[in-house]
C-alpha cells in the first residue's frame, strides 16, 4: 500500500458545531430559571443618628410685588435685604430655598430678592418655572 505524501486530511468539525449548537441551546433555555441565592448576614447600624428633613423656604412675588417668605409678608425695598438677613436666623442656611416670581416682573428685582438669600447665606437656592 502506497501512501501519498501529497495529500491533505481533511477536518470534519461538522458533528462538533452540531454539539456545540444544542448544548448552548439547553443553557439558553435552562439560564432563565436558575436562581441564585446567596445568605448573607448584615451588621446592625446604630440606631444613634437619624436622617432629618429640612423644609425647603418658599420666597414667592406677586406682580404688585408683594413678597412673601413661607407665610410671613416683606416690603420689597431697600431694607428686605436687612431684614431677610434677621429672618434667616431661625431658618436652617442648609435648606433649599425656591423662589417663584411673576413673569412679568422686572429681572433686577428678582436678582435683587435672589441677592439677598445669597448674602443671608443659603446655598441651595431654585427659581421655580412653569413647565
Amino acid at each position: 500500500m502506497a501512501y501519498d505524501w501529497d495529500e491533505k486530511p481533511e477536518l470534519n468539525i461538522t458533528p462538533l458545531v452540531d454539539v456545540m449548537l444544542v448544548l448552548l441551546a439547553i443553557m439558553m433555555v435552562i439560564a432563565p430559571n436558575m436562581i441564585y441565592e446567596e445568605k448573607i448576614n448584615l451588621p446592625q447600624s446604630s440606631k444613634t443618628k437619624s436622617l432629618s428633613k429640612i423644609p425647603p423656604v418658599h420666597i414667592t412675588i406677586d406682580k404688585d410685588l408683594n413678597l412673601k417668605v413661607n407665610k410671613d409678608n416683606f416690603e420689597l425695598d431697600a431694607s428686605f435685604q436687612d431684614n431677610f438677613f434677621l429672618y434667616s436666623k431661625k431658618l436652617d442656611l442648609k435648606a433649599t430655598v425656591l423662589i417663584s416670581a411673576d413673569k412679568s416682573l422686572d429681572y433686577g428685582v428678582v436678582m435683587s430678592v435672589l441677592a439677598a438669600v445669597k448674602q443671608a447665606g443659603f446655598t441651595e437656592v431654585s427659581l421655580a418655572t412653569n413647565g
